[in-house]
């Protein structure tokens, strides 16, 4: 335990923001079964170092049952009928726990047997086993947290005819069914919340991390207004675009896509016009926000779009990259110079060959979600997560650090052999 430290940022002082002193709610308890195996084994093992740290700063929480453990989750039985009915059975007592049930309905890596073919899981039944492990649950645990990374039917928020609108209606469901706090992740619009206007519903942004990750493996990369641009693939990216442009105080481009109908014959049909609103983006860097990477098709016309105009190397970033198209037209796109690489957070199912992509980087967030399980636990303050602006002033800063002595000390090189022209072919 005397090895164990957290960046200054995540401190246990950090977590309890101004009062310290706050109790635990009750042991926790992790149902992560629904979750990508390497993830729900991240999750459970940052989360024990970080109580680990919290009880080196505070001795007094080993006397709390259960405060310290090195494993948090609770053993689950999701297995199905082979007809493909599903069931859920808690094998472990939940009886007084602060429960925290992790679901990713993304997870298509998730397999079982109907009528003897193998079928991957969509995301209605990740859904449904979300309900069957709160029905079987919420009668013995002393408070249930849903922690929905992708946002269930999260594109199914607007009515604009005669559709459902899923996602606030499965919002509605959950709180009913007794839950008592809802936590997604960059939700594609987080006005959704007004479903469940009385509940505690958070989307917590992931721009930290996201740019953390950037500079971490790009080292190189210049964060100026002459050196970098951010840019919106579509409308519905914008207002995260525009946080990050604004957080790190560099142009934004938006690309604006218009849909019209014209008649050929007989039939209708739809013609999609992209137009790029934005300064010049020749010789910048460019990295593309979005909340999602679906079929990849936004990203890659963009990625066109903007190496036409003469764009340097062009990042994607995106909260949940899906691939529902497979990884061939991303792989394409790299090997022709259109893209340099691109970022996904690593809380939905990337399959194996993702993963071993040379232009695929994940974006860590198993401490991230430590921190959160932790922060709610203790009815902490999550403000300071929700708000992250401080903390990306001081990555901007890092990085400035790394880029400037390098280029000034080049500045000075040339101003010396421009003024004394001879003394530098001597040396």
């Amino acid at each position: 335990m005397q090895n164990i430290a957290f960046p200054a940022d995540q401190s246990v002082k950090n977590l309890f923001g101004d009062d310290p002193e706050l109790d635990s709610y009750g042991p926790i308890g992790l149902i992560n079964e629904q979750l990508d195996p390497a993830l729900a084994e991240r999750v459970n093992h940052q989360l024990s170092l970080r109580r680990q740290a919290i009880a080196l700063e505070r001795p007094e929480v080993l006397d709390i049952p259960g405060y310290v453990r090195q494993d948090y989750r609770i053993e689950v039985d999701l297995s199905r009928f082979d007809s493909g009915e599903g069931k859920a059975h808690v094998i472990d007592t939940v009886r007084g726990h602060d429960l925290f049930i992790l679901t990713d309905v993304l997870n298509y890596g998730a397999h079982y047997s109907r009528y003897g073919s193998d079928v991957s899981m969509g995301p209605d039944e990740h859904f449904l086993d979300l309900v069957r492990l709160i029905l079987c649950t919420r009668d013995s645990a002393e408070r249930i947290h849903v922690i929905m990374p992708y946002l269930f039917e999260g594109r199914r928020f607007r009515k604009t005819a005669r559709e459902s609108l899923d996602c606030g209606a499965m919002l509605r469901y959950l709180f009913s069914l007794g839950i008592d706090n809802f936590i997604t992740f960059d939700a594609h619009d987080s006005r959704v919340a007004n479903a469940v206007p009385s509940s505690n519903f958070e989307s917590f942004p992931t721009s930290y991390q996201t740019i953390r990750t950037i500079f971490q493996t790009i080292p190189d990369l210049r964060v100026d207004a002459d050196s970098l641009m951010i840019v919106s693939p579509n409308e519905g990216s914008i207002s995260r675009s525009i946080f990050v442009a604004s957080a790190m105080k560099v142009p934004l481009g938006i690309f604006y896509n218009r849909r019209d109908f014209q008649y050929v014959g007989e039939s209708l049909n739809q013609i999609e016009t992209r137009t790029f609103l934005g300064d010049s983006v020749e010789g910048k860097d460019i990295i593309i926000i979005s909340d999602m990477l679906d079929s990849g098709r936004d990203l890659i016309a963009s990625a066109s779009e903007l190496k036409s105009r003469g764009a340097g190397r062009i990042i994607c970033a995106v909260s949940f990259a899906q691939f529902t198209e497979g990884i061939q037209p991303l792989r394409q796109a790299w090997e022709s110079g259109l893209i340099e690489r691109i970022f996904s957070t690593d809380m939905s199912y990337r399959p194996p060959e993702v993963l071993s992509s040379p232009w695929y980087t994940d974006i860590p967030m198993a401490d991230d979600l430590a921190l959160l399980i932790s922060a709610l636990n203790h009815d902490a303050s999550l403000s300071r997560l929700m708000a992250p602006a401080a903390r990306i002033d001081q990555l901007l800063e890092e990085q400035k650090k790394k880029i400037l002595p390098q280029s000034s000390l080049t500045d000075k090189q040339l101003s010396f052999a421009d003024i004394n022209p001879q003394n530098s072919l001597e040396e």
